[in-house]
């Protein structure tokens, strides 16, 4: 296996979902080998991939250990694979119990062990098992956060949470950085919030990346059309920005 990336905020509507499809998608284009799993009951990432979420073995199975990874892969119009949410995840903190819950995902992802250049955990807004999961499978968290104050302070609960985890259970989990989405360069608050966020990263040993993620109404136009937003809207600006970003993160990996 490759790099294993975590996007994670335990708040809603910051473009966690949007940022995990476009990473994903961002890095296949690039013709690297990458598997997203859903672990987000909603499972938008999912939709806009169209792929089965009902009838087929998916990322319930997988934790549950009914199903192997390998039999839950689905292959994505456009590139890329994906193991799919199911709806079911939302009762994932009372059947998925007992010892060792926290590794589940990470077990099950041993049998595809180097067939992947990376894995990108789309997870949900929340931080349950599931969450637990993510954290405990992924080598790097990234925190999409939207140019708000609200979104900044979450962020300071959630690393508390990823502090937890690479004490007990993923010594080498690492924050790879906060991402700034919906973001408008001409608003005085959010260049102040941008700020804010920088001087944050450096308390929580990280980084900010350069990358700012602009407002774009293709992001939604894409998702209802079920199109990863480099096939739907390769010209707009926030696809750009979502270039930007992937170049970005590759840049880290050398």
């Amino acid at each position: 296996m490759g790099k294993t990336y975590a996007v994670i905020n335990q708040k809603g509507g910051v473009g966690k979902s949007t940022t995990a499809e476009a990473l994903a998608a961002g890095l296949s284009i690039k013709e690297y080998a990458v598997l997203t799993i859903d672990l987000d009951p909603q499972g938008n990432t999912s939709y806009t991939a169209g792929v089965k979420t009902e009838g087929v073995a998916t990322v319930l199975e997988v934790l549950t250990g009914d199903a192997p990874a390998e039999d839950a892969i689905q292959h994505i119009e456009g590139g890329g694979d994906i193991i799919a949410s199911n709806r079911a995840l939302a009762g994932a903190d009372v059947f998925i119990v007992g010892k060792g819950k926290e590794y589940k995902l990470k077990l099950a992802l041993q049998a595809i062990n180097g067939k992947y250049d990376f894995i990108v955990l789309d997870t949900p807004p929340a931080l349950g098992i599931l969450t637990a999961n993510a954290l405990a499978a992924c080598d790097s968290a990234i925190i999409p956060a939207q140019a708000d104050i609200f979104s900044l302070h979450g962020i300071e609960q959630l690393s508390t949470t990823i502090k937890t985890v690479k004490k007990f259970v993923n010594n080498k989990l690492r924050i790879e950085g906060i991402l700034l989405t919906r973001y408008s360069p001409r608003s005085i608050l959010s260049r102040e919030v941008a700020e804010m966020a920088e001087s944050l990263a450096k308390k929580l040993g990280t980084k900010l990346f350069k990358t700012r993620i602009r407002e774009g109404i293709a992001v939604k136009e894409a998702q209802i059309s079920r199109k990863s937003l480099y096939c739907y809207a390769p010209k707009a600006k926030v696809t750009e920005d979502y270039r930007c970003f992937v170049d970005e993160v590759l840049s880290k990996e050398g």
